[in-house]
This record gives structure tokens, C-alpha cells and sequence, in this order.
């Protein structure tokens, strides 16, 4: 069977076994272990074991229980609370407050959590009905919730950056590093754009807000409620951009840093800190399951003659390579409207590979743009999936509700994307500084 049908029959068989519910791990072991046996017989086994062991004992993956483990103790043990109380008295009583407050906090909430699904459902139980109370308008207040939560997959620490680095062979301290700039340069455009409506359209907020005006007092006082969490960002993003740590070695810190935090606000307990370390174990299993069988994948596409043929069909193809790009990147826009994250980078990252050498791109601005696109895609009509998270959330709120407010954010993220695109040092800037 000729290369080509033997990666499309895989592929469709795989996607098959995702829309199943299979978990993702499963629906890999299967196709891969299939795939292996037909290819080599028995001996395919002792190959699937030893790509197992290579692969779970890579130094580089113990940065993602570590990761996982911070973000666990930060929410269960309270101390984002205080974060948030934070913000929101230092955003102050600005017209429009709650929008900012809405994606500073969706910002935050995804770079600690990493996915943006689950920012949506939690900002849409928690934050839209405080917002839609206040008088300000549903659908921008939603779209405010998508915006942020698009961003979840490049701010530090993320790791689905970890993930990428690792399957895509990119340092992974350059990737995260790559994910500062764009990621405040999209949440201030976001911003400005939020206030430009709302001087256009003042019914979009309202005047004033209950509570009380906070003084200069009672904002130095927040400002030094954000100090530890400050702390916590520089003991994991400084120290590798300092070139002090390794990213494993700055997220231990990091964990380190979390405990102290929570112990400062008198919310370190044994138990918090035994569910967490139990949720991150849980968590961090999986995805090193998903690593493993995403490995095998690409190794399986090398055995089938799929990876060099990709290499010799795209380098004889007379096409621009910027054409290239934009299909390369329309692709994961349009299927992350029906699969998760996860699951499409490990299909398409071994076959995206051998195309990147070929029109030599540079891998860390390339793998930058494809994260944020990936997720893009799930907030795009008719089918992002974190749209129906959202929906989920808030019951009372239609679809159509939901999809009016996604495309003004939408076009603002692409927008984005071009920009990086024409001038790449947003992205390589940083990762060039610390090298």
C-alpha cells in the first residue's frame, strides 16, 4: 500500500476513535500498536516498549508535573483569591473595568491552568453573571472570556509549549520565553479595543459601579498582595531567561515559591497540598501517556516512508512557501473546531516536521503561531469547542450570543497573528536575548 493511503486510512481511524470518546492515549496505543505489529509482526513489541521507556524518561518532561503541581496548590489553596481581589482593585473604577478585569483574569487563569476550556467554563460560571449584573453587555462580556482564553496555550507556564518543544525537538525554555511578548502584546489589544466600544457605545457599560473607591493606600496595598505571586513568576521565567535554571529547575522553584505563598496567606495544609500533588500525579500520567504514544506515531510515519516522502513532495512542489505556511496553518484553525488541542498536535506536529525543514522557518516563531492558532480555532463559529463550554456555563445565554461575541476577538487574534507574522522578533526577541 502506497504511503499515502496507509497515513490517510491512519489518520481517519485515529480521528474516528477520538469522536468515540475513546481517551486520547487509548485511541494512539491502538493505531500505533496496529500499525507496528503490520509493519514488523512480533518484533514490533520490543520497539513499542523501548519508545515507551526513551520517551517517559526524557529529563526535559519532569518541567510538566511540576508545572501542573503549581497551578494545583495555587487554586486549592485560595491564594488565587487573593490575586483576583488584587487585580480587580488595581484595574480601579475605570469605565469599563469589568472588561479588563475579565481578560487580565482569563489571562492569568490559562497560563496557570493551560487550557482554555476549562478558563471558559469557569470565568462563565464564576465572572459573566458579576458582569451581566453590573449592566454590561453580554456579548462583549463573553467575547472578553474567549479572548483570554485563547491565550492559555503561549503565556508562561504552558504546557502545551512543553509539549510541543518536546514532540517538535524546539528548546523548550526558548518556546515558553517566546510566549511573553505576544501574549501581553494580543491581552493589550484585547484591552484597547474593549475601551475603544466603550467610548463609542457608552451603553456598553455603565457609569459607575458599586463599591467602594479605593485610595492610593488601598491600591499599594494590592499591589503588595501581587508581590508573592510576582515572586512565583520570576522564580520560574526569570531564572531560565537569566540563564540560571533549566525550565525543570525553575519549576520546582516555582513549586517551592507556591508553597511559600500559601503558607504567607495561612492556607498551606497537608491535605491541600496531598490533593494536589495527587491531582498533578493523575494529570501528569495521562499526558505522558499521550507523549509516549505521540512518539511512536512519528516513528511509525518514518517506518511507512510518510515523513520523507511529505520532505520530497513539499521541495519539489512549485508553491511559495508563505502559501505553504498559510495552509500549514488554516489546517489546525479549521480541526480544532472539532477535535481537542491535544489530540491534533500529536497528529499533525510529526507531520508537520519534515514540511518546517523543508521551508526552513524558523521553529520557534513557527511553533509559537501554531499554538495560538490552534487554539483560535476553538473559539471560531460554528464549532469552537470552548464556545460550548461557555454555553455550558451560562445556560441562559444562545449560541447565537456566543458566536456574535467571538469574531470581533477572532479578527483582533488573526490580526494579531499577521503582525507576528510580518515582523517575527515579537516572537524570537526574548528567546534570542537569553541564548
Amino acid at each position: 500500500m502506497e504511503w499515502y493511503w496507509t497515513l490517510s486510512i491512519g489518520i481517519a481511524l485515529l480521528v474516528a476513535l477520538f469522536m468515540t470518546g475513546a481517551p486520547i492515549f487509548l485511541a494512539f496505543l491502538i493505531i500505533i500498536v496496529s500499525g507496528v505489529v503490520m509493519l514488523l509482526g512480533d518484533s514490533a513489541f520490543g520497539m513499542v516498549v523501548n519508545s515507551i521507556y526513551e520517551t517517559g524518561t526524557t529529563a526535559s518532561l519532569g518541567t510538566v508535573p511540576l508545572f501542573i503541581l503549581l497551578g494545583e496548590i495555587l487554586f486549592r489553596s485560595g491564594c488565587m483569591e487573593v490575586l483576583l481581589d488584587s487585580i480587580d482593585k488595581l484595574v480601579g473604577r475605570v469605565r469599563g473595568r469589568q472588561y479588563i478585569l475579565s481578560i487580565s483574569l482569563s489571562t492569568v487563569l490559562g497560563a496557570l491552568s493551560g487550557s482554555a476550556i476549562a478558563v471558559g467554563a469557569m470565568l462563565g460560571r464564576s465572572l459573566l453573571p458579576i458582569m451581566r449584573g453590573r449592566g454590561y453587555d453580554t456579548k462583549l462580556s463573553i467575547g472578553t472570556i474567549l479572548a483570554g482564553a485563547c491565550l492559555a496555550p503561549i503565556i508562561p507556564p504552558s504546557i502545551l509549549a512543553i509539549i510541543v518543544g518536546t514532540l517538535a525537538d524546539v528548546s523548550i525554555a526558548s518556546l515558553l520565553i517566546a510566549g511573553v511578548i505576544p501574549g501581553v502584546f494580543l491581552a493589550g489589544l484585547f484591552i484597547a479595543a474593549c475601551l475603544v466600544k466603550v467610548r463609542i457605545d457608552p451603553s456598553l457599560a455603565p457609569l459607575e459601579e458599586d463599591g467602594e473607591i479605593i485610595d492610593l493606600k488601598g491600591k499599594l496595598r494590592a499591589a503588595a498582595g501581587l508581590l508573592p505571586f510576582t515572586f512565583i513568576i520570576f522564580m520560574v521565567m526569570g531564572l531560565i531567561m537569566l540563564g540560571v535554571a533549566t525550565p525543570s529547575e525553575s519549576a520546582a522553584t516555582g513549586v517551592f515559591g507556591a508553597i511559600l505563598t500559601a503558607a504567607y496567606y495561612k492556607r498551606l495544609s497537608f491535605r491541600m497540598l496531598y490533593e494536589s500533588v495527587g491531582e498533578a500525579a493523575l494529570l501528569a500520567s495521562v499526558i505522558m501517556l499521550i507523549l509516549c504514544s505521540a512518539v511512536m506515531f512519528t516513528q511509525l510515519l518514518a517506518f511507512t516512508g510518510a515523513t520523507a516522502a511529505l520532505t520530497e513532495v513539499v521541495t519539489t512542489m512549485d508553491v511559495n512557501r508563505w502559501v505553504m505556511f498559510f495552509m500549514m496553518m488554516l489546517l489546525p484553525f479549521v480541526l480544532c473546531m472539532f477535535i481537542d488541542q491535544l489530540g491534533l498536535m500529536l497528529i499533525v506536529i510529526p507531520i508537520y516536521l519534515p514540511i518546517l525543514k523543508a521551508l526552513e522557518f524558523d521553529p520557534v516563531w513557527f511553533w509559537l503561531l501554531f499554538l495560538l492558532n490552534i487554539t483560535l480555532g476553538a473559539i471560531t463559529p460554528p464549532f469552537g469547542y470552548v464556545m460550548f463550554a461557555v454555553k455550558a456555563a451560562a445556560q441562559d445565554v444562545s449560541m447565537g450570543e456566543i458566536f456574535n461575541a467571538s469574531w470581533l476577538f477572532v479578527g483582533l487574534t488573526l490580526f494579531g497573528m499577521l503582525v507576528m507574522t510580518l515582523f517575527p522578533d515579537i516572537v524570537t526577541f526574548l528567546p534570542e536575548l537569553v541564548q
